[in-house]
């Protein structure tokens, strides 16, 4: 079994099972016609709970050829122009180079003895980052597994500076449309169910800034503290960016901590044409990006960002097997120091790639032209009478609803555009996603492809409708 290490001795064979399964990959690539298959879970779980695992092939084409039915034939490629459903982009190919070596030379980012040049690329890109927000000399951060974590981390520096034992008299106040991780990581960090406040949002989906004020100073008469103000650069719905200088004003006036959810938006440190949009972020005690959402990483590639590195201090724990306190004396630059994580991949790397391959114009001007694209899609849903659009795009998403031209019930309405949903899914010729504004049923395009066109948007707008219209005709037969 030792032929399977990989080493200086199983260097060759290392080189040819990778490039037997990029192979396979690439050709996949080459040739789907769809971003799925359309199979059904009751398909494809069977197929699968008969592999049996104590029983090795022994073999990697025979493996990959197994991969190819139980995987690769029906995984979803986002790759695929009409793939417009969830925060998930396509990559670039520098990224993916980064990811082999990574996986590969496999360093854990936690201590310098394991790392070395690594932790000197993740610290670097972290400067450059700090640098793109506008923070100063004095931030730092650390790559983390998503934005989730980012926002948790965030919100565990925010309860910390907010220097009260009491954890019930803390509040947070959020957007009514920001990311559920924040009422998650409240409720991981001890505070009450009544800990989030939701703060409602104007008619373009984002935060009312004078209702803010007001539960700011209604926290304060009460006798509680508000221990932070989270903000949303790109929310997942409506991709709505909050009003950060308003924001940030308020936060320094009643002593919270601001903290920006950009894991969307953040694709805008590096746009060409869009990055005032963002305007205000460099207020913030802390940010949260997902390279992987709008810098076309693979998953995953995220970061918590601060303005002050001195905070990261709350997440600082010693260990004399890992990083005992005598490192941080000699110098010793450990990462493990300001995550939460001990081991992790050096996911900083894909970044790494890709902006010295490409540049970060290079990325700025794949995202502008998914800004302009949604733009394009929100001009072509205003102009059709069968949909119904929420709000003009800030960032690239898109949320309509089909109406069908006779006066249907809402309900009704509902159920068509699930029925369209589920059916596009399962015909495998375009993935969307869905949600709900004012406890309705609508459905939503997130466009992250620069390959998706305004053509690729009609026509699935066309399927849909074709759907829906469907759906509503077989409704009425079988209430006839």
């Amino acid at each position: 079994m030792r032929s399977h290490l990989l080493n200086d001795t199983t260097a060759e064979r290392y080189r040819r099972s990778v490039t037997e399964g990029i192979e396979r990959v690439a050709a996949k690539l080459a040739t789907s016609d769809r971003p799925f298959t359309g199979i059904s879970v009751d398909a494809l779980a069977p197929r699968i709970e008969q592999i049996d695992l104590d029983r090795p092939l022994h073999d990697t084409s025979a493996v990959l050829d197994e991969l190819e039915e139980v995987y690769l034939r029906d995984a979803i490629y986002f790759h695929h122009p009409r793939y417009l459903a969830h925060l998930n982009c396509p990559v670039v190919i520098p990224a993916v180079l980064g990811e082999a070596v990574l996986s590969a030379v496999n360093s854990s980012l936690d201590t310098w003895d394991q790392s070395a040049g690594g932790t000197l690329i993740e610290r670097r890109l972290i400067d450059w980052t700090n640098e793109r927000i506008g923070f100063g000399p004095a931030a730092d951060g650390v790559f983390t597994s998503g934005g989730s974590q980012s926002n948790l981390q965030a919100l565990l520096l925010a309860r910390e500076e907010a220097k009260t034992d009491d954890l019930t008299r803390l509040r947070v106040f959020a957007s009514e449309v920001s990311h559920f991780s924040v009422k998650k990581s409240a409720k991981l960090l001890g505070l009450s169910a009544a800990a989030v406040v939701s703060i409602p949002v104007d008619h373009d989906k984002r935060m009312q800034t004078l209702a803010l004020a007001r539960e700011l100073e209604r926290c304060k008469s009460e006798g509680l503290v508000p221990m932070a103000v989270v903000a949303t650069a790109g929310t997942t719905d409506f991709g709505s960016i909050d009003p950060l200088p308003e924001i940030g004003e308020l936060c320094a006036r009643n002593g919270a901590w601001m903290h920006v959810d950009a894991a969307y938006g953040c694709g805008l440190l590096a746009s060409l044409k869009n990055r005032d949009r963002i305007d205000g972020i460099e207020r913030a005690d802390s940010v949260t990006v997902d390279y992987h959402k709008s810098f076309f990483q693979p998953v995953s590639s995220s970061a918590v960002l601060v303005r002050d590195a001195a905070t990261l201090r709350h997440a600082t724990y010693h260990a004399e097997y890992l990083n005992p306190r005598r490192m941080v004396e000699e110098r010793i630059p450990n990462q493990v120091d300001k995550s939460l994580q001990t081991t992790r991949r050096f996911d900083a790397l894909k970044l790494w790639m890709t902006l010295r391959v490409m540049g970060a114009d290079g990325i700025g001007e794949l995202f502008d032209e998914v800004c302009d694209l949604a733009q394009e899609g929100w001009r072509l849903l205003a102009a059709d009478p069968r949909y119904d659009v929420v709000v003009e795009p800030s960032l690239s998403t898109l949320v309509f609803r089909f109406i069908p031209a006779a006066v249907t019930a809402p309900a009704e309405i509902d159920r068509a555009n699930l029925y369209a949903r589920k059916a596009l899914f399962a015909s495998g010729d375009a993935v969307v996603a869905g949600t709900k504004v004012g406890g309705r049923h609508y459905l939503k395009f997130t466009l992250l492809n620069p390959e998706t066109t305004a053509d690729d948007i009609a026509a699935v707008l066309d399927l849909i409708a074709g759907h829906a219209e469907q759906y509503l005709g077989e409704s009425l037969d079988r209430a006839s």
